[in-house]
């Protein structure tokens, strides 16, 4: 017995130790490199997995915003667009406040007899031509886009008894008035308010259009939070047709802007006449640019 002892003892010495391993328990190393790499695309998903952190749904912190739906006004009548922060905001629209054949003579008349011309104005120091032609009766100059217009005393007769009817119908009275001519569906004005200091606060600006139907667009300013973004605002579309009347009154210049966009197929002429009311400037004040307007002022 002590012989097999022995012999076990020198046998085991013979022996190499099993080198040591740092991975799983029991695992065997194999320097063949054709399982090395067997080994090494196990590693892309194929073996066992340890998952650290499981996937949580957690809700949005901000609702999804939703762009609102377009209004659409083109019914006779008075509309309340907004209660703003300067206040109330008002349309009327009278569509055949003119009739058809009276409208048709006054805008052949006014087409072919008005000084139009093409107005230049100016943007971060470039000139560039207003996409429309434009004349100007008043007993002031008007100043918009860093250009002026200069006093028109002559009305046209024809103007003049326009001034009068629009007069009756809105209570109000004018003493200018802005006449635009839009040759064709690429003529237009961009969005904009008509709050130049000139013309007071919350100035009524009415509105008689002539010849073909053209699209009236506002949109509500943006809040502050906002940063000018135009994205969620409400907006309206307003189709003016031949003899129509509408008024924008209250804070509508100051909580909302408008535009007639260009309309890439046919459109025939379309003169539209927006009566207004100018004031002098206070001294010292830039021509054409925005002021609040108090009691003394006027």
């Amino acid at each position: 017995m002590s012989d097999k002892r022995q012999r076990a003892r020198v046998q085991g010495s013979w022996a190499k130790p099993l080198p040591k391993h740092s991975g799983t328990t029991g695992a065997i190393p194999n320097n063949n490199p054709s399982n090395n790499a067997n080994a090494a695309s196990g590693s892309w998903g194929c073996g066992p997995q340890k998952t650290t952190k499981t996937f949580e749904f957690h809700q949005p912190t901000k609702p999804t915003r939703e762009v609102p739906p377009e209004k659409v006004i083109e019914q006779a009548g008075d509309y309340e667009i907004s209660h703003g922060p300067s206040g109330v905001s008002r349309l009327r629209l009278l569509p055949g406040f003119l009739p058809p054949e009276e409208a048709d003579w006054m805008f052949s008349k006014l087409l072919a007899e008005l000084p139009w011309s093409q107005k230049s104005n100016y943007r971060q120091g470039e000139a560039y031509q207003e996409p429309r032609l434009t004349c100007w009766y008043g007993e002031l100059p008007y100043t918009y886009a860093r250009s002026t217009m200069a006093a028109n005393t002559q009305w046209h007769p024809l103007l003049a008894t326009l001034r009068e009817t629009v007069s009756q119908a809105s209570g109000l009275s004018f003493n200018s008035l802005l006449c635009n001519l839009y040759r064709d569906g690429h003529d237009s004005i961009g969005w904009h308010s008509d709050d130049e200091a000139s013309l007071g606060t919350k100035p009524t600006i009415a509105s008689i259009s002539l010849g073909d139907t053209r699209v009236f667009s506002l949109r509500k300013q943006p809040p502050p939070e906002e940063i000018g973004d135009y994205t969620y605002v409400e907006r309206i579309r307003v189709p003016l047709n031949h003899g129509t009347l509408l008024l924008m009154e209250g804070a509508t210049q100051d909580d909302w802007q408008h535009q007639v966009a260009k309309e890439y197929h046919d459109r025939g002429p379309r003169i539209n006449l927006t009566f207004r009311t100018i004031y002098p400037e206070p001294e010292g004040h830039r021509p054409g640019t925005k002021m609040r307007f108090t009691a003394k002022n006027l």
